[in-house]
């Protein structure tokens, strides 16, 4: 770090890689300091539209150019080399979503930050939803009672020119999974914000209407929690133009608020934008029931007042910054990251085995992806 300025690197330079570069042009105390991606063409060409120089090898990358933070944007599958390599150059690693497409890497990262002694975050950006910020908030405070029944009811489509738009797309080896692995991750992060840890979940997945790719469009899932309390998750990508992205929780003390984080045709990183504000579309807690109206006209200003794309990344790059400077673990913490990995793991397991899957879960010595293959 420079003169309160903090060095960025962006490792892995596709479509995602794009919105995280221009949110670190929109902060302050950040700069984008270079770049590295598993293809070179792709870093030279990245490198050339932000005017910063490219690296063949993240440690020269990381010593040479001072890097504060890496921002890691390959393919799901591709996270642990470029997290790995970032943490012991000394880089503090912030990974998109999901930490990993599986448990062996996603414990391989974090423990490459301990060992390292660098912060680690996983990008989950609608947290910082004003709707979702709002559902927390209010069970913090305890005006739900003990949360006891959680939900996610993700409606989505994704056509052929989707998956024909990256050859990683729709393989279970590039992408490590569907509809659990790429689009559900930021539903399934606030349902556990939200919730709390779980205890056991009995899980089932299934392609429904997309011959030409291999993974899975749907997925259902009902989970205990150890609060004991209870949850259902029902996420696909096979319903045309594509609905919604909700999480709801239910109070013990018959109060309910929730929020529909994703509406219209669900955001395409890249390709397409966010079609609809987050609004909170639940909330009966006594004397704010008539709140509603109220938040959906703010909230819905606010957005049209900013490029959503980028600003809630730029939140989310902005907290973990402060993080560091504070010294204290970014909002969204590896932990947090490896959670979502078991939870979509438990799914996939548990449709392998059908049978409840018991938590905690850790790496298994086969070959069948956690029950993918």
């Amino acid at each position: 770090m420079q003169n309160n300025i903090h060095n960025i690197a962006i490792l892995g330079c596709g479509k995602v890689a794009h919105l995280h570069a221009k949110a670190v042009e929109n902060l302050s105390n950040a700069r984008l300091a270079g770049v590295w991606s598993r293809t070179k063409q792709t870093a030279s060409g990245f490198a050339e539209q932000y005017s910063v120089p490219s690296y063949d090898d993240i440690e020269e990358l990381v010593k040479k150019e001072g890097i504060d933070l890496a921002i890691v944007c390959t393919p799901h599958p591709f996270h642990l080399e470029p997290a790995e390599k970032a943490a012991l150059s000394g880089a503090n690693v912030l990974v998109e979503k999901p930490l990993a497409s599986t448990l062996e890497d996603s414990d391989r990262i974090i423990s490459a930050c301990e060992r390292a002694g660098v912060k680690l975050g996983v990008v989950s950006q609608r947290r910082w939803y004003e709707p979702v910020r709002r559902v927390k908030k209010a069970i913090e405070a305890g005006k739900i009672g003990k949360p006891v029944f959680g939900t996610v009811n993700m409606l989505g489509w994704r056509d052929k020119n989707y998956y024909d738009a990256d050859k990683w797309r729709g393989d279970w080896k590039l992408e490590g999974g569907g509809v659990l692995v790429n689009q559900a991750p930021h539903q399934l992060d606030i349902l556990l914000w939200f919730m709390g840890d779980i205890d056991e979940v009995y899980g089932l997945w299934r392609n429904l209407n997309h011959p030409y790719i291999e993974v899975e469009d749907t997925a259902l899932a009902i989970i205990k929690f150890k609060n004991g309390g209870i949850g259902n998750i029902i996420v696909s990508n096979s319903q045309k133009p594509g609905i919604y992205g909700k999480v709801q929780v239910h109070g013990k003390n018959g109060s309910s608020v929730g929020v529909q984080t994703d509406g219209g045709a669900m955001f395409i990183a890249g390709m397409q934008g966010i079609i609809e504000p987050p609004i909170n579309d639940l909330w009966t807690i006594p004397g704010e029931e008539n709140l509603l109206a109220k938040w959906k006209k703010e909230d819905a200003h606010h957005f049209n007042s900013i490029d959503p794309m980028t600003y809630y990344m730029e939140r989310q790059i902005e907290d973990f910054l402060f993080a560091i400077g504070e010294n204290r673990n970014p909002l969204v913490t590896g932990e947090d990251g490896r959670r979502t990995v078991e939870l979509f793991t438990a799914i996939y397991r548990s449709t392998r085995n059908n049978a409840p899957v018991k938590f905690p879960l850790y790496q298994e010595n086969k070959n069948d992806m956690d029950g993918r293959l």
